[in-house]
């Protein structure tokens, strides 16, 4: 088919996430076609960078020789066993290599599919270990402000995006939403309600669809210590901070934080096929072990849980984060982009706040109407430019590969600044040194 055709074809049967559709169809859609490292390539074999790692995802880049081999490895082998009654070699070996990677204290992996699912199984099991308790009251979750853990109706029920939630809440379980950074709040919160709650669920150091805010630091430190003083579960949802995005393999390392659940997908398999996994500790197992007939079994499974293709997906992006340092070697990396933000990007004067950690970046601009689309807007500018990035509202979002070389991430910050002066009609920045 020609690419007018796929276009069209795309247009006629397609339903896009997160896309008023109606705005869809008034643009020319980009049908990427192939990649490779940082680069994505259309079907008119136009190049972009990819600025967001494809939704935040792909870590080593692109067609990385070594997980194509592993997945190319499995195929000769089985490409789906299910998980229920049956285990498989990939799973075991990921879910040791997990461990041994993810802070001291977790010790089980419960496998799913996406972010969403992770973390709506954290929240499952801590209500379940609660009733095994004969806790029946502790029904109800702590959650943050503008805080966004997925789109099933458990997730979106300690989301706190009112443009994304807001109108399922007839649907949604109440839980007690408490300011990012307010310790105090949560500890008077905390104190009131102690006997309702079975968890306080977060994003470590950052939130990622709120905009890429930044808590303040020992904030994570504070929500842990809160959780223990009140013997409650602590969930780190880290489906966008995990696997390097912050600058450390889990973003609660940097405070010496083991949370009690420990939700993981997005980079897990290094942009290649869903997984999702959820770390737990042994007590709460044991809190879900008994006889048969005491029906204490966590009744929840997925067709595609812990699937042999995308377990060999995740050991190798596991290696290749051994093999080729890449934690070692994404700090200059961070420094240099940060320099390059405050040259390039903060002087401009609609750009109000650069702010994130490591390879999250969000850059808000203000002053503009909802009806401007200017975040939409800017995106598209930079497409044309070379560049895939994404809006939340007026706040743009960087967060590249981890592989992504020197020039590219230049390259990917001069887009960016480029694409803001000309929607926003500031004059054009001159090109980093």
């Amino acid at each position: 088919m020609t690419n007018d055709e796929l276009a069209r074809l795309d247009r006629e049967v397609l339903w896009h996430p997160f896309t008023q559709m109606r705005g869809w169809q008034d643009e020319d859609p980009v049908l990427i076609e192939r990649a490779q490292g940082a680069t994505l390539v259309d079907t008119e074999g136009r190049e972009y960078i990819d600025g967001v790692s494809s939704l935040w995802c792909n870590v080593h880049g692109h067609r990385h020789p070594h997980i194509d081999q592993a997945v190319r490895d499995q195929l000769d082998k089985v490409a789906h066993t299910t998980m229920l009654g049956l285990s498989h070699p990939g799973a075991a070996r990921l879910g040791g290599m997990l461990l041994d990677v993810a802070p001291e204290g977790l010790s089980r992996v419960f496998y799913s599919d996406n972010g969403s699912t992770a973390c709506e199984i954290a929240l499952k099991m801590a209500f379940q270990y609660w009733q095994h308790r004969g806790e029946h009251a502790r029904t109800k979750f702590v959650y943050l402000r503008n805080s966004y853990h997925g789109d099933t109706v458990g997730s979106v029920s300690v989301g706190g995006i009112d443009l994304f939630h807001h109108l399922y809440k007839p649907l949604l379980f109440e839980g007690f939403a408490v300011e990012p950074g307010d310790a105090d709040g949560l500890r008077e919160l905390l104190d009131e309600h102690r006997d309702e709650i079975a968890a306080v669920i977060v994003e470590p150091l950052v939130q990622g669809a709120a905009g890429i805010v930044v808590q303040p630091d020992g904030f994570l430190r504070a929500v842990r210590h809160e959780c223990d003083d009140h013997d409650l579960f602590m969930i780190c949802d880290e489906v966008a901070t995990g696997f390097g995005r912050t600058g450390t393999m889990f973003a609660c390392e940097q405070e010496g934080v083991t949370p009690d659940f420990l939700t993981v997908a997005k980079g897990l398999t290094g942009g290649y096929l869903p997984l999702a996994a959820t770390l737990t500790t042994e007590r709460v197992y044991e809190g879900f072990l008994g006889e048969h007939h005491e029906l204490k079994t966590f009744f929840h499974g997925h067709t595609y849980t812990g699937n042999p293709l995308a377990c060999a997906a995740a050991i190798a992006t596991l290696e290749v984060f051994e093999s080729e340092r890449t934690l070692e070697r994404i700090g200059p990396k961070i420094e240099q982009l940060w320099t390059w933000l405050r040259e390039l990007v903060e002087p401009l004067p609609c750009v109000i706040d650069v702010r994130g950690k490591g390879l999250m970046i969000g850059i808000e601009m203000s002053g503009f109407a909802l009806e401007d689309r200017i975040g939409h807007r800017v995106t598209l500018a930079a497409r044309q430019r070379g560049a895939i990035i994404r809006p939340l509202g007026d706040t743009i979002v960087l967060m590249p590969p981890l592989s992504i070389d020197m020039g590219e991430l230049r390259r990917l910050v001069e887009i960016t600044a480029g694409a803001i002066a000309e929607v926003t009609g500031a004059a054009e920045m001159p090109l980093a040194a």
